[in-house]
């Protein structure tokens, strides 16, 4: 007797997003050999804390500036689309900001 599976698309699983990026990751490898912290201090004197809209973490915004030239993304709105989409590029960038990022 033919039996199809159920496809019921409403269970909630607990997924581990680093087993899902390969180890030998391009974005892996850049992510281990550039310390992406010392852009705040390179960046800390163009931003105002008293005054201004909240700014986008300059560190997503250079690592999405970084993947659209790696991958050849025509826009940074087409990036912030992919980085959504694709679990390596949003391993890589890791951050709040990318969910609320519209370009």
């Amino acid at each position: 007797m033919l039996e199809r599976g159920k496809l019921d698309r409403g269970i909630v699983e607990i997924v581990d997003t680093e087993s899902l990026v390969p180890k030998d990751h391009l974005l892996r490898k850049i992510d281990a050999a550039v310390d992406f912290n010392r852009l705040y201090e390179m960046v800390e004197l163009l931003y105002s804390e008293d005054n201004g809209r909240p700014s986008v973490d300059p560190v997503v915004l250079f690592k999405m500036v970084l993947i659209q030239h790696l991958y050849g993304l025509p826009s940074l709105r087409r990036t912030a689309e992919e980085v959504s989409a694709n679990m390596e590029m949003s391993r890589n960038v890791q951050s709040e900001d990318t969910q609320n990022l519209k370009c």
